[in-house]
C-alpha cells in the first residue's frame, strides 16, 4: 500500500508540473525536477498516457497534457460557476419573475449552463441547458462579445427575425452601448415575440466570467421595462463571484 501510495504521489506530481509548464517537457527534464529516476519516470509516463491524461507533442520526446485535461478543466470550471452563481440567478428570478439563465462563450458561440424559471406560467421558456444559440442576435451573447476579445468581423452574422444585426458596424456600435451601459439589450432579434436583457458577471479579479440574463414574452418585457429592470439587475449582480 506504501509503495502504491509513493507512485500515486509521484504519478501525480508528474501531472502537475506538465500541466502548469508552459513549455512542453521530456522525461529527462522531469527526472531533474522531481529527483526521480529514469526508470520509475518511464514507467508513470506511460501510465499517465495510456490513461490518456498526457501525450508526445507529435514524434517528439516534449510531453504534454492531453486533450481530456483541457476538458475536465473547462467541464470543472463550468460546474463552480454553475454552483456559485446559483445564488444571483435565484435572486434575479425573485426580482423579476422571468426565466434566468446563465451563459458563456463556447467556440464563439453562446452556450447556456443553467437556467431558473420557477414562475406558474403555462407557458414557459423551453429548457436550453446545454444548448447553443448565436451571439450577435442575443442579450447575453452580446455581453460576451462586448466584454470578450472575439473579433466579430470572423462571426456569421445570419438573419433569425428582420431585427437581427446582419452588419459588422451595426453590431460593433450596439457592443459599444453594452460596455458604455453594462447591459444589453435584444428585441426580437432571435426569436420573434421574445425578447430579452443580459448583465456580465465577474471574479473578485474582476475577470469577465460569462453573462446572466433573462427572458420572456415582448408583451411583458417592452423596451421601456428592459431599461428599468436592467438597473436593478446590474445591483444584483455587481457582486463577485468567488471562483
Amino acid at each position: 500500500m506504501r509503495n502504491q501510495n509513493k507512485s500515486l504521489t509521484r504519478g501525480l506530481q508528474i501531472l502537475k508540473e506538465i500541466l502548469f509548464s508552459n513549455t512542453p517537457l521530456t522525461a529527462v527534464m522531469l527526472c531533474q525536477k522531481l529527483d526521480i529516476d529514469k526508470s520509475t519516470m518511464s514507467r508513470l509516463i506511460t501510465s499517465l498516457m495510456n490513461e490518456g491524461f498526457i501525450k508526445y507533442l507529435g514524434n517528439s520526446k516534449e510531453i504534454v497534457k492531453a486533450d481530456i485535461m483541457d476538458i475536465m478543466t473547462s467541464q470543472a470550471s463550468q460546474d463552480i460557476l454553475i454552483e456559485r452563481s446559483q445564488d444571483l440567478l435565484e435572486d434575479i428570478f425573485n426580482l423579476t419573475n422571468e426565466c434566468v439563465y446563465l451563459a458563456i462563450n463556447d467556440n464563439n458561440s453562446l452556450l447556456y449552463l443553467n437556467q431558473i424559471d420557477n414562475s406558474t406560467r403555462v407557458i414557459k421558456m423551453r429548457n436550453s441547458i446545454g444548448s447553443y444559440s448565436p451571439l450577435h442576435c442575443t442579450a447575453l451573447g452580446k455581453v460576451i462579445l462586448a466584454y470578450s476579445d472575439i473579433d466579430i468581423s470572423l462571426l456569421d452574422l445570419n438573419e433569425y427575425t428582420k431585427n437581427s444585426l446582419l452588419k459588422t458596424r451595426y453590431l460593433q456600435k450596439e457592443l459599444n452601448n453594452v460596455l458604455e451601459n453594462k447591459y444589453a439589450l435584444e428585441q426580437e432579434e432571435f426569436e420573434y415575440g421574445l425578447s430579452s436583457l443580459a448583465v456580465p458577471i465577474f471574479d473578485y479579479e474582476n475577470t469577465f466570467l460569462g453573462a446572466v440574463g433573462i427572458s420572456g414574452l415582448s408583451a411583458r418585457l417592452s423596451q421601456e421595462s428592459l431599461h428599468s429592470v436592467a438597473l436593478q439587475i446590474l445591483k444584483l449582480s455587481s457582486k463577485k463571484i468567488r471562483i
